[in-house]
């Protein structure tokens, strides 16, 4: 396995040692042939008219010795209001430019993004107001093909979409 995608899978159980890590999840489904990702939209007043390069796979950071791929499920479903179900195809790290590092798994399923339930964040708005108000942690979720998830998500994280391109060629090159 090349060294870029290695680590998440041969060792699951790494501490958080080497900087920020978060851990996250790809699902996608097959629509008319074609592979389609579930992205999530970061809320809160600072994403809330951002679009392009504002959408990203839901994930989140680990707790102390928290397995990653564990942390990847818990984030998931926190940020989505569904359990995800395996198997899970690991898809590696990436690191974005401020140094932090992302694992990632993908699995297939599909799902209504209507029913999206995510958790809740608190922040001080307006700024200096003295006012707490309540936001939600992801606003909006949607499926989006491969084409259309380069021109939403953040750039780092659309080397996952081309490692599971690559994974979902192998597989059906095996069947």
């Amino acid at each position: 396995m090349p060294a870029a995608i290695c680590c998440a899978a041969d060792a699951p159980s790494i501490q958080n040692t080497m900087g920020k890590l978060s851990a996250g999840l790809v699902m996608y489904r097959i629509r008319d042939e074609r592979p389609e990702v579930l992205l999530v939209h970061l809320g809160g007043p600072y994403w809330a008219k951002k679009d392009s390069g504002a959408w990203f796979l839901p994930k989140g950071e680990l707790q102390s010795r928290e397995d990653e791929l564990a942390a990847a499920q818990r984030e998931f479903e926190e940020e989505t209001g569904l359990r995800p179900s395996g198997p899970f195809l690991p898809l590696g790290r990436v690191r974005h430019k401020s140094g932090k590092q992302v694992a990632a798994w993908a699995f297939h399923g599909d799902w209504d993004p209507s029913l999206l339930r995510s958790n809740t964040f608190s922040l001080e708005w307006p700024p200096r107001s003295g006012k707490m108000q309540q936001f939600p942690e992801i606003d909006r979720a949607a499926f989006f093909d491969f084409a259309r998830a380069q021109e939403k998500m953040h750039p780092a994280e659309f080397e996952f979409l081309v490692r599971l391109a690559e994974t979902l060629s192998k597989k059906n090159a095996n069947l």
